[in-house]
């Protein structure tokens, strides 16, 4: 019987340790792949190339080879393939659905208190609780967008949102398999307001540059964390903008502390290299995330 066409990856930002919520992922991917018959990558995320190190990169490289993690080489990194996404973003560009956008965090943060202020409501916030951008920058005449990028002022790469869910008119749905039986998720980009695809000093986004690579590895199925799937959904729109294949998406649950919050890396929450150095092996590590055994199946 000819195996399963499907490809799985785990995509891990090299700027920190990592800790065992990463360990679930990882794992989970790679019982997934094997369950199916497929393939499993690794992609290294690291297109904010100040804090992604080449010394936190072998670290991790290290932790996922002793964890067993067995993925195809070679390795994607993203840092290696701007000019894919700068294609991307250029297409959009070029369809009037990108914009430069001028207002710095700071700007935006103000913009919304006021507003609060003199309206007596609360500014709009997306997903992740941050301030929903004004959007007032769309406004601009081409000839003042062209002189301030000329004169060097600092700006960011927006998604037009609304033209954006203007040029669609089928239902935007994406599969969901997170809770066992797949089911049909409509998307939702419009939460999130005109999303950063860029910025002058990093010339791609999450958002942008994980649906790009999907596509170019074929990806079929994308197993990540629950606190991604607000995400998916600009991840979905983007992906039917520029005509890209879209996988099944399976959003797992959470590896948390013993406050109740999800681990991270700047918080300091225990690395797996501690865990390694402290006695425990890769086999302690499945039964802490709750995968000893045969591990999960996907439907």
């Amino acid at each position: 019987m000819a195996a399963d066409p499907t490809v799985f990856r785990f995509a891990p930002s090299p700027n920190g340790l990592l800790h065992l919520g990463h360990a679930y992922s990882a794992l989970l991917n790679a019982d997934l792949a094997r369950q199916r018959g497929g393939r499993l990558l690794l992609r290294l995320e690291d297109i904010d190339t100040a804090r992604c190190t080449p010394a936190l990169e072998a670290m991790l490289r290290e932790d996922l080879a002793w964890l067993g993690f067995a993925h195809e080489t070679p390795v994607r990194r993203q840092s290696a393939h701007f000019a894919d996404y700068r294609a991307a973003l250029e297409a959009l560009a070029g369809e009037g659905l990108a914009y430069p956008a001028f207002m710095t965090r700071g700007e935006i943060r103000r913009h919304a208190a006021a507003f609060e202020e003199a309206e007596g409501a609360p500014w709009p916030v997306d997903p992740d609780g941050a301030p929903i951008y004004p959007a007032l920058d769309r406004l601009l005449p081409e000839g003042e967008r062209r002189r301030r990028m000329a004169a060097g002022e600092p700006f960011a790469w927006r998604l037009d949102m609304r033209r954006a869910r203007e040029r669609l008119v089928a239902p935007l749905l994406f599969a969901e398999t997170g809770g066992g039986e797949a089911v049909d998720v409509p998307a939702e980009p419009e939460l999130w307001g005109d999303v950063v695809l860029a910025r002058r000093d990093t010339p791609t986004s999450y958002h942008l540059s994980v649906v790009v690579d999907d596509a170019i590895q074929g990806v079929t199925h994308v197993v990540r964390g629950l606190d991604l799937l607000p995400s998916t959904s600009v991840h979905r729109l983007l992906q039917a903008l520029l005509g890209l294949p879209v996988p099944v998406y399976h959003h797992h649950d959470l590896i948390l502390g013993s406050d109740g919050q999800k681990l991270s890396k700047s918080r300091g929450d225990v690395s797996l290299r501690a865990l390694r150095e402290a006695g425990l092996g890769p086999e302690d590590i499945r039964r802490m995330v709750g995968l000893s055994g045969k591990g999960r199946a996907m439907p």
